[in-house]
């Protein structure tokens, strides 16, 4: 009768709607800065491989701190959280607004990721908890509608800036949004919690973020100092053991940071792996996309940005249909279906030449992002409905970890695929140049003919990264065909359940 009642009680859609905005303006910021990197590579004179550490750096600190997430949700009030979250945001807003210099901008971004990281797990816990499992396709939807109208505004909002502003507007224009949200959230949030007996266990802290850190540390540092380079494979493996030992401890423990059990149900562990891998494959258009079109075409930030928006409108536009579908007929169909289309497109990206037309562009990214919309939500949602509700927040902290991790390791190792193969092709494009000379070119013919082939070999590069993101995405579509519908959740109650306690306690406020 308790859990009947939990269920037909209405949601907190204040605090959801608050807890939403926020989520949008974080997820905002992070879409504006795809656009802008070819300019923040010539204005701060910084190479692709350093650049890509503004998207890396920022996963890597969520990376680090998600998994802390579990523990903060069961530990502080919503409200708390939700303004150390937002207040995190807006001081590295600031900071990377007045950046000069590379080093300060990544601190800014960093800074960032510290509130973000909190704030999507937070999110994603509530819309969980809030809404019975017959309607959490559709709940999740709504939440995937509005955060996919980040994308769908961003890349083109981030182009026209850049065509009329420094890059550094990005960061000012969501400066005040982000203090007008802080203080809502200051003044509207009223959530009480009780106190909870519940301790952060720092050496799992310590072994975590040296374990994911390493990791995305080492993977990011290929692209530049190459996969032989101790720097490279010794940071790998510091963070692999880290990591392994932190699981052995958190497997331990009665109440771990991060309960690693819950990979025991199998639809979870599933959907954690497809998503990882579709992750990866996905940063392959939001960071190749961009070079390509800009560096490569010429084409002006704010094209490139209109490039982009029909395909994020169809992605925000397909999220709630999505949610009632997965409702109705579960996520395995949607998901191979969406992941086919991804596998197919992906393919077609990794033609690319000096002729695709910009309309051929338009239809490839809209394409692919009508078949991820069909994955993503469905894949996560699935494998959180086999979750007890006492393990939301070890279920959401996980997801967004492992996404998050897949998401920096994917873009480090298809920026290291992509720099590595535009560099030996330029080696080969040159040396067949210079073979073929039959007279001492002049000053400015060496120039252009080092344009031409700097050019072509990013080309190759970029081609190549593309083809490499096919084979990944084809692993999570064979993935897809293992899932199966999960009808009902297992409520067992034999573990005193602190987070389901805070989840009631926040519901009926």
């Amino acid at each position: 009768m308790e859990h009947v009642k939990t269920e037909t009680i209405r949601p907190p859609y204040g605090v959801i709607s608050i807890l939403m905005i926020g989520a949008f303006i974080a997820f905002l910021n992070n879409t504006l800065l795809n656009i802008a990197l070819p300019s923040i590579m010539a204005d701060l004179e910084v190479d692709a491989s350093t650049v890509q550490w503004l998207t890396t750096g920022f996963m890597l600190v969520n990376g680090v701190l998600i998994p802390t997430t579990a523990f903060l949700i069961q530990k502080y009030s919503v409200r708390g959280l939700f303004l150390a979250a937002m207040g995190l945001f807006t001081a590295g807003t600031i900071l990377a607004g007045v950046a000069h210099v590379f080093p300060v901008l990544l601190a800014g971004r960093m800074t960032q990721a510290a509130g973000s990281a909190i704030m999507m797990p937070l999110l994603m816990n509530v819309m969980l908890v809030s809404f019975p499992i017959e309607k959490r396709g559709a709940a999740m939807g709504v939440f995937g509608l509005i955060l996919m109208g980040a994308p769908a505004i961003g890349p083109t909002l981030s182009g026209w800036l850049i065509e009329h502003y420094d890059w550094r507007m990005l960061f000012h224009f969501v400066t005040p949004i982000a203090v007008v949200i802080l203080l809502i959230g200051f003044f509207l949030l009223k959530d009480k919690k009780e106190k909870v007996d519940i301790h952060l266990d720092f050496v799992s802290v310590i072994l975590t973020s040296v374990g994911f850190g390493g990791l995305l540390y080492g993977f990011s540092s290929a692209g530049k100092q190459g996969w032989d380079s101790p720097q490279v494979y010794l940071t790998i493996l510091i963070g692999a053991i880290s990591l392994l030992l932190s699981i052995l401890r958190q497997l331990k423990q009665d109440k771990p940071m991060l309960n690693y059990k819950i990979f025991r149900y199998p639809m979870f562990a599933l959907s954690s792996a497809i998503s990882m891998v579709l992750t990866m494959a996905m940063f392959s258009g939001m960071l190749l996309l961009p070079i390509y079109v800009q560096t490569i075409r010429g084409i002006s930030p704010i094209d490139a940005g209109l490039l982009m928006l029909p395909g994020a409108i169809v992605m925000a536009v397909m999220s709630p249909v999505t949610g009632k579908l997965f409702d109705k007929f579960g996520g395995k169909v949607l998901a191979i279906t969406g992941l086919t289309i991804t596998v197919i497109t992906s393919y077609f990206f990794s033609r690319l030449s000096l002729e695709t037309t910009y309309l051929q562009l338009i239809f490839l990214y809209t394409i692919r992002m009508f078949g991820m919309s069909m994955v993503m939500m469905p894949v996560s949602t699935n494998g959180l409905n086999q979750l007890p509700a006492r393990f939301y927040p070890h279920g959401t902290a996980m997801n967004n970890t492992l996404q998050q991790v897949s998401g920096a390791i994917g873009t480090a190792l298809l920026v290291t695929i992509m720099s590595n193969r535009a560099e030996s092709k330029a080696k080969e494009l040159g040396d067949a140049a210079m073979a073929n000379l039959t007279e001492q070119p002049s000053q400015a013919a060496l120039a252009e003919m080092k344009q031409q082939i700097m050019m072509s070999a990013t080309l190759d590069g970029i081609n190549f990264a593309f083809l490499i993101s096919v084979f990944i995405a084809a692993v999570a579509l064979i993935l897809a065909f293992f899932m199966k519908r999960v009808q009902k959740a297992d409520e067992s109650r034999e573990e005193n359940p602190v987070g389901e306690k805070v989840v009631n306690k926040l519901v009926e406020n």
